[in-house]
């Protein structure tokens, strides 16, 4: 199953998501993305930004977040969480979940997951309605992996 995976739901911006699947093939990580997408997998600004690493990403695309989900434990990525991502103990086949660049996660997904597995990435700045896509993946996956100790 692996340590934790990176779960996508209806990404838009290719290029985003060719960063997460870079971050992705570093870290040995799956990627899960959600449909629909913003992009075609044969987008070039998606493939631009994950570079030649594509044939190192665990990637499966799936038609919904409930299969996605599977039998992991998702944490969901929300700028309207109260958790902080770092109060957490982070377990292997967790799920870091994260929404649409735009419209963030989609109103049925945070209504059946429970409020305790929303966490938020702390910001100072309150001008700032949120931070990138693949920054907060980054943030993340790595905080999973030192929790885990794989770093």
């Amino acid at each position: 199953m692996g340590a934790v995976r990176v779960v996508l739901i209806h990404p838009l911006i290719p290029q985003n998501t060719g960063s997460v699947g870079r971050l992705c093939a570093a870290t040995g990580t799956k990627l899960v993305l959600v449909e629909p997408l913003g992009f075609s997998l044969e987008d070039r600004y998606l493939k631009r930004a994950g570079l030649d690493y594509w044939p190192w990403i665990d990637l499966e695309v799936t038609p919904d977040w409930k299969t996605a989900f599977g039998n992991g434990r998702p944490w969901l990525f929300t700028a309207h969480a109260e958790r902080s991502y770092t109060e957490v103990a982070y377990a292997e086949g967790d799920l870091l979940v994260f929404g649409c660049e735009t419209t963030g996660l989609p109103a049925d997904v945070m209504e059946t997951v429970p409020s305790e597995q929303q966490v938020r990435i702390p910001m100072v700045n309150a001008n700032v309605r949120s931070l990138n896509l693949a920054q907060c993946a980054a943030i993340a996956l790595y905080e999973a992996r030192r929790q885990l100790g794989l770093t």
